[in-house]
C-alpha cells in the first residue's frame, strides 16, 4: 500500500495493485482542478484480507481527520460499498464514476472548500521511489478467470489511444522519471488501431522506444504468458537494452489441472516455451495462487517442480480467497486455509533459494543501475542494489559492478 503526503489539499490512498496508485493521482489532478479538498482512498478487493484492510485504515483515517472528505472508491468500494457508507464523512464512488468529477461534486453535495481544508493527517508515509512513472495503457479485462472478481468490478477491456500513452510518456521523460513502466488491469491484451494497422502490446513497446528517444528505461507491469505478443517482447528484449529484461507473469499456478479449473489460457507448456525463447536475456518473476479449490498435495507438487525447473527469481504467492460473484467461489473440494497458507510459505522460500542462485551468477558483472534514493537502485532485471561510496543523484542511470550481496540485495560499487 502507498500513500502521498504532500502539502496540499488533496492526499491519497492506494491500496494493492500499482494501477490503482496511479488512478489515484489522476483523481487527486482532477479534484484539484475543481478546488475540491479530502482523502481519495483507492481499494482493492483482490481477497477478503485486502478488503477488510481497506475498511479499517478507512475507519481509522475518519477517525483521525474528522470533517475530512474521504471519497472511496476503487474495486473494494464498487464490490461492497455497505463497508464504507457507515463510516463518517466517507463518499463512495463506484469505478464507474471514478473518472467523472459530477460523481464527486454530487457526493459532497457541490460544497466549495478549496479555501477552508483542515490539517489531513495520513498514517503512512510518502513512496520515495521516484525514479519511475506508472503508465496506464489498458484498463478491464475480457477473460473469465473462475477465481478473479476484478474483471467483474472493473468491466471489459479497454485500450488506451497511442497518441494519449506517448503524450504521457513524454511527459515524464520531461520531468526526469528515468524508467517508464507500462501498466493495466491486463497489459497484455493491448490492441488499438493505430495509422491503420493494429498496434498490440508488443508494436507498442517498439513505437515507443522509437518515438520517445528520451526513454531510457521501458519495463512491463504483470503479463499474461497466453498472449502471443510476449514472445516478441522477449525477442525484444534481447536485442534492445532500453526495454528491461525482467517478465512478471500471472502464471497462478504450474499444474495444468488447476490451470484448466481457473480457465487460464496457458499451460505449464506454454511457459516453458517462453523461458526457453528468453535463454540467459530474461528473467521472471510469478503470481501463484495456493489452496485453489481441488489443489492436492500432488497437483501443488507439480507448481513446485515448476518453479524447480524454470527457476522464476521472485513469485509473488498468496493463499486463495473465494470472492462472492465468481465461479471458484462455488467450487467443491476447498482447501483448508492452514494448508493454502503453509504452502504461500513453501513456494515463497523455493522463490527466494532461486534468487540467491541467480543473484550469485551476476556477482563481477557491470550492470546498469538506476538510482532510486540513498544510493539504492534497481538492476535490469529488477533487483535492488545498495551503491557504496559517493552519494549518488536520485534518477541517474550508472554502471555499477556487483561487488556482494546482503540478503535480497546486490552490494556494488560504481565502474
Amino acid at each position: 500500500m502507498q500513500a502521498e503526503n504532500e502539502k496540499n489539499t488533496i492526499k491519497t490512498l492506494s491500496f494493492g495493485c500499482r494501477l490503482n496508485a496511479l488512478e489515484a493521482e489522476k483523481i487527486k489532478k482532477m479534484l484539484q482542478s475543481r478546488g475540491i479538498y479530502g482523502v481519495v482512498a483507492n481499494t482493492c478487493s483482490v481477497t477478503a484480507e485486502a478488503e477488510r484492510q481497506c475498511g479499517q485504515t478507512i475507519r481509522k483515517i475518519s477517525r483521525e481527520n474528522p470533517g475530512v472528505h474521504i471519497f472511496v472508491t476503487g474495486c473494494g468500494a464498487t464490490r461492497n460499498p455497505e463497508l464504507f457508507t457507515k463510516i463518517p464523512n466517507a463518499h463512495v464512488i463506484l469505478n464507474r464514476d471514478k473518472m467523472n468529477i459530477d460523481a464527486y461534486i454530487n457526493a459532497i453535495g457541490d460544497v466549495c472548500c478549496g479555501n477552508s481544508c483542515p490539517d489531513i493527517s495520513i498514517i503512512h508515509g510518502a513512496d520515495t521511489k521516484l525514479s519511475k512513472q506508472f503508465v496506464q495503457i489498458q484498463n478491464g479485462c475480457n477473460h473469465d478467470c473462475t477465481y478473479c472478481i476484478t474483471r467483474l468490478l472493473r468491466g471489459p477491456s479497454v485500450s488506451f489511444p497511442y497518441a494519449d500513452i506517448l503524450s504521457d510518456v513524454n511527459r515524464a521523460i520531461q520531468n526526469g522519471f528515468g524508467e517508464i513502466v507500462l501498466t493495466g488491469v491486463d497489459a497484455a491484451s493491448y490492441v488499438e488501431k493505430h495509422d491503420g494497422h493494429i498496434m498490440l502490446l508488443s508494436d507498442l513497446c517498439g513505437a515507443l522506444l522509437n518515438d520517445a528517444p528520451g526513454l531510457r528505461r521501458l519495463r512491463l507491469s504483470s503479463v499474461d504468458p497466453a498472449v502471443p505478443a510476449i514472445r516478441k517482447i522477449i525477442e525484444m528484449m534481447g536485442q534492445n537494452n532500453r526495454i528491461m529484461p525482467h517478465l512478471h507473469l500471472s502464471m497462478q499456478s504450474g499444474s495444468d489441472a488447476i490451470l484448466g479449473a481457473m480457465r487460464r489460457r496457458h499451460t505449464a507448456d506454454t511457459v516453458r516455451e517462453l523461458v526457453h525463447l528468453a535463454g540467459h536475456t530474461v528473467s521472471f518473476s510469478w503470481d501463484i495462487i495456493c489452496g485453489f479449490p481441488g489443489e492436492t498435495d500432488e497437483l501443488f507438487d507439480e507448481t513446485l517442480d515448476l518453479v524447480r525447473e524454470l527457476a522464476p527469481i521472485r513469485i509473488h504467492a498468496f493463499p486463495y480467497s473465494p470472492r462472492p460473484g465468481t465461479v471458484a467461489a462455488t467450487m467443491p473440494n476447498m482447501v483448508n486455509r492452514s494448508i493454502s497458507k503453509r504452502r504461500v510459505g513453501i513456494i515463497t522460500n523455493l522463490a527466494q533459494k532461486n534468487m540467491h542462485r541467480f543473484m550469485t551468477t551476476q556477482i563481477g558483472s557491470v550492470q546498469s543501475v538506476l538510482i532510486e534514493s540513498d544510493n539504492i537502485g534497481r538492476t535490469p532485471h529488477d533487483i535492488p542494489v545498495h551503491i557504496v561510496g559517493a552519494q549518488i543523484s536520485e534518477r541517474t542511470i550508472c554502471d555499477i559492478q556487483i561487488t556482494g550481496i546482503d540478503g535480497d540485495m546486490f552490494i556494488g560499487v560504481v565502474k
